[in-house]
């Protein structure tokens, strides 16, 4: 019978929610953003322009495979059974993913679902593709090499044994670390080996060149380990790779050397690390000290290496993630500039070695501190070839801490990744603090596009899927504050098309001028404006208005300007940002930011922690009312403040939550802009905004109540219609022409809900059995009714009715969302929910659903249209010398046996071209001379390709016994040809003079 006199003694006579069944109460799972759980690997595919990362398996989520395009396309691809993802490789129209249950999963692009998985036989330790070969090959531990067939979806006959064992038959525990095909000559494979690397030649089946790193006696190393110095040692390899155009050969070492190698001889050319030179000299100096004498630097392992060069394959230099002193206070990557590669064939040892002794200049691209970097993946211009590292335009790097940062190549430069990279992705770019959700008028947010400088676009590729039409007049804004002291503002939507998908950027550390202990503790948006108010946990308000920047493109230095209380800070906008939300003025307030409001009516309002409230108004602007909480118990007209417990009095006090409303007060006729203040006690305290003759306004204390615990929701609602009364733009103009409103306020605390007429009536409460409430909302179902909607500690999500406050119904939340972050979720009034599910995740449930989970992302990746460029090859001097040309369709030869029919690749290809074929007889019917080629049937171009595959082989074979013929018969040609030329200069000289 409680629930029957609430109603009444809130003032209140009717029900809200008498048009809501409780079976309307059903959790649909709409939209995911973020990553699930910390990143494992890395992948770029510049023909496609989609970009992949895999996670690992931890208590947050299982590891899965993300695909990101541009805008808001993006398809999350789960693996076949629970396991992390160790690497990624895009391959044609497919993407690879190696576990680490040794499992090899291939997904199609296309369909956006996985086509086969195959378990090797033996561990995986590396695995290598190219863009135009239909096979993976597999490092295994016990240092064999199997292939297999991605097209045919099976393994291949290919087997190559363990090249290393059989050089040093007395070598144990050999694995393999990394495999890199020639960028090329696709004929030729890189194996790196943890003891050594090995060149194998496919042509010839057999290993050419094969490479040990040694440190002799006295010489120091990559680490500069003198207790190590006096014995010759054989650091172990954790790199290998080529040079771009194939001529030099890289190794790194656990040691931290970098190894630089002859292809051509074989031999060592330099043996250095990022600090020192010659390395592998007895008696070379050590650059790698301690901070105290006589001792060393302890350096962190070679994470990553990549040999990129420009448009130019032989404009090098390398990348190197890892490999400086531990003792070093910059973190970030090495890039060692080599410049243009010296011409092989004129150039001198010495010259070969000065090139990598003395590089054109080496720096740092400097990443955040505190976290080594440990993955990278460079972003190609255009060409997927040179194993990804030609002519990149931006680095992906990932940090140990399981965040991300972008930079320009070679430069360095952080690269805002606001409309760059996918929404989900900005939540590790880096983590994000605190989010707050504002409920923005669909027009205003349409208008709100951000004009910024940015560099060329790194995701073009996908489609987004069409979705259901809008169902909202306004737009869930989704606020979130990063660790780097910046603000990205998008919309999470409810389920439907996004009209306007972009991000805004909001530099807060750039407003408040300081780069260091910039923590946003409170975020405001207002709906009807775009207006943006921010609090920092050092006690700074900043305002941010939308606008044009005039200061566009050049920097201009702060003038501190004060007035009202306030600090202009206008000139201190971005000046890549030509129009957007900008920097408008700036309170320095005591103690953390702990509550924080923004009107759609020009004020804003904070509370501080040590018990500040402050009032601003933006039309000066000017700070108008400033008091603390913990006097108004002794302005209270009401002796509303709670003075038997003594003890409550003596505790530490400060607003926890703020709303704007308009209605009257209990005993007036008028109506007017009120203002309310919860607290970390359970006071309610109401302040009327009223307007001056001079045109601005002032604030007064009106009264208080008391809510018996911290106060997390302040709802004001019409007591006739149960409609939201919050001071909008409509209400407060309507309180020229005499508006009333007839309001109550539904407050909720931690442990319960009042409801009363502000501003100390008695009301209704009700209190909440053995379980605190963590956030809640009043929310509405299409004009069926309100309810409130509280998500508490035992991992439910519950509804109210109102004004009767009985439960109507009750679900489980716990399963998708963290309940240890329910009081950093948001609710909204249509009855989403914004909450955590790790880290690095969000959700956005509907409470007015079917129960149904979250759906199939139905984005297109795949773009048929997309052509992978041909891949370089050898030159015309390597040719002329002898060297056999093998090209992918040998390799499908070499690889997949002669009796391999083929590839789905090669089938479409040859169906393009008969169509292709087909047009150009409809349209020249005089092409006679192909006509017996057109009239090839399909299954006769499949005999006839099965037969020609037979013969490569032998083809391949032959040319090989024929190559030092031939080239003797081309000697010879020279050698005949030069004599000649000899014999007619000499018989023209005669000639010339006996007068002939």
């Amino acid at each position: 019978m409680a629930h029957l006199l609430r109603a009444k003694q809130a003032g209140i006579q009717r029900d809200f929610s008498a048009g809501l069944d409780p079976r309307l109460f059903a959790i649909d799972e709409v939209a995911r953003y973020g990553i699930n759980s910390q990143i494992s690997a890395l992948a770029y595919d510049p023909v496609q322009s989609l970009f992949a990362v895999g996670t690992s398996d931890t208590q947050y989520g299982g590891g899965q495979v993300y695909v990101f395009g541009q805008g808001r396309v993006s398809v999350i691809l789960p693996l076949p059974r629970k396991a992390s993802v160790r690497a990624l490789h895009f391959v044609g129209d497919k993407i690879i993913s190696v576990d680490s249950k040794n499992e090899i999963s291939v997904f199609s692009l296309e369909t956006t679902r996985i086509l086969a998985s195959y378990s090797p036989p033996g561990s995986v330790t590396a695995l290598v593709t190219d863009p135009l070969l239909d096979f993976a090959l597999v490092g295994l531990q016990n240092g064999e090499i199997v292939a297999y067939d991605l097209d045919r979806q099976c393994p291949a006959p290919l087997r190559i044994p363990n090249l290393w064992r059989q050089q040093y038959p007395k070598s144990r525990l050999t694995s393999i670390v990394t495999l890199a095909f020639h960028p090329r000559d696709i004929g030729s494979l890189l194996i790196g080996y943890n003891e050594g690397a090995v060149v194998y030649s496919f042509k010839t089946d057999k290993p050419t060149k094969v490479f040990q790193y040694e440190v002799p006696p006295g010489a120091p190393g990559g680490d500069s380990d003198p207790t190590a110095s006096r014995i010759s040692r054989y650091p172990r390899l954790t790199q290998a790779i080529w040079h771009p155009t194939g001529t030099f050969v890289l190794t790194g070492h656990e040691d931290s050397s970098l190894v630089v190698w002859d292809l051509k001889d074989g031999r060592r050319i330099l043996a250095r690390s990022i600090q020192d030179v010659n390395v592998d000299t007895p008696g070379s100096a050590i650059g790698s000290r301690g901070h105290t004498p006589g001792t060393f630097a302890l350096k962190c392992p070679l994470f990553r290496i990549a040999w990129c060069s420009k448009e130019n394959p032989d404009d090098t230099g390398i990348l190197i993630a890892g490999g400086t002193p531990s003792t070093s206070l910059e973190k970030g990557l090495t890039f060692i500039d080599l410049g243009q590669t010296p011409v092989y064939a004129t150039s001198s040892w010495q010259i070969l070695s000065q090139h990598f002794e003395k590089p054109k200049r080496q720096h740092t691209l400097p990443t955040p501190p505190n976290a080594e970097v440990v993955d990278f993946c460079l972003v190609p211009r255009r060409s997927p070839h040179y194993a990804g590292a030609h002519d990149p335009i931006a680095i992906i790097a990932l940090l140990s801490s399981g965040e991300m940062v972008t930079l320009s190549f070679p430069s360095g430069h952080p690269i805002n990744p606001t409309n760059q990279l996918h929404v989900s992705l900005s939540c590790v770019h880096p983590f994000i603090n605190h989010i707050e959700i504002g409920y923005v008028d669909r027009i205003q947010w349409l208008g709100m596009v951000e004009n910024r400088s940015k560099g060329p676009v790194i995701l073009k590729g996908g489609a987004e899927a069409k979705h259901s039409t809008m169902k909202f007049a306004n737009r869930n804004i989704l606020q979130a504050a990063h660790a780097d002291g910046t603000i990205r503002i998008w919309d999470v939507g409810h389920g439907d098309e996004i009209e306007n998908t972009k991000m805004l950027h909001v530099d807060v550390s750039r407003a408040v001028g300081r780069s260091k202990d910039v923590d946003i503790s409170k975020m405001s948006i207002a709906g009807a404006t775009g207006e943006l108010a921010v609090g920092l946990r050092m006690g700074e308000v900043a305002v941010f208005r939308w606008g044009q920047n005039k200061d566009h493109g050049r920097e201009v230095r702060h003038v501190e300007t004060k007035s009202f209380g306030l600090e202009t800070i206008k000139d201190r906008a971005d000046p890549g940002v030509k129009e957007g939300l900008l920097p408008m003025t700036l309170l320095n307030g005591q103690g953390e930011v702990t509550a924080l409001k923004m009107s759609d009516v020009g004020f804003v309002a904070a509370g501080f922690q040590q018990g500040g409230l402050v009032v601003i108004d933006l039309r000066g602007p000017a700070v108008i009312f400033e008091t603390a909480v913990s006097e108004l118990s002794s302005q209270s007209k009401h002796g509303s403040f709670r003075r038997s417990n003594s003890h409550s009095q003596q505790k530490a006090e400060w607003p926890t939550c703020i709303e704007f409303g308009v209605m009257s007060l209990e005993g007036e006729d008028y109506s007017s802009i009120l203002l309310f203040v919860g607290t970390k006690l359970g006071r309610l305290a109401t302040f009327k905004i009223l307007p001056e003759s001079h045109g601005g306004y002032s604030v007064h204390f009106a009264g208080s109540n008391t809510v018996e615990d911290k106060v997390i929701l302040i709802a004001p609602l019409d007591a006739d219609l149960g409609d939201p009364t919050e001071a909008t733009q409509n209400a407060v103009a309507g309180l020229r022409n005499g508006l009333r409103v007839n309001g109550v306020l539904l407050v909720t605390t931690t442990t319960g809900v009042k409801m009363f007429r502000p501003p100390a009536a008695k009301g209704a409460h009700k209190t909440f059995d053995d379980v605190f409430c963590d956030s809640a909302a009043v929310v509405r179902y299409q004009a069926a009714g309100y309810a409130l909607l509280g998500l508490f500690g035992d991992g439910s999500a519950r509804t109210y009715s109102v004004p009767s406050l009985k439960q109507m119904a009750s679900v489980a939340v716990s399963n998708t969302l963290d309940i240890r972050r329910f009081a950093d979720a948001v609710i909204t009034p249509t009855g989403d929910i914004i909450g955590w599910t790790g880290p690095s995740e969000m959700t956005l449930l509907n409470v007015w659903g079917t129960g149904s989970n979250l759906t199939r992302s139905m984005d297109k990746l795949l773009n048929p249209e997309a052509i992978i460029p041909p891949r370089p090859t050898i030159s015309n001097v390597q040719w002329m010398t002898g060297t056999l040309h093998v090209t992918p369709a040998d390799m499908d030869a070499l690889i997949g046996g002669p009796n391999r029919p083929p590839s789905r690749r090669m089938i479409e290809q040859r169906r393009a071209e008969e169509e292709q074929q087909r047009a150009m007889k409809r349209a020249d019917t005089a092409g006679s001379t192909s006509t017996q080629k057109e009239e090839e049937g399909y299954w006769a171009y499949m005999q006839r390709q099965m037969q020609e595959r037979t013969q490569s082989l032998n083809i391949m074979g032959d040319s090989m016994d024929h190559v030092e013929e031939q080239s003797s018969s081309w000697a010879d040609d020279v050698n005949k040809y030069v004599s000649k030329q000899k014999k007619k200069a000499v018989m023209g000289f005669i000639g010339s003079k006996i007068g002939f």
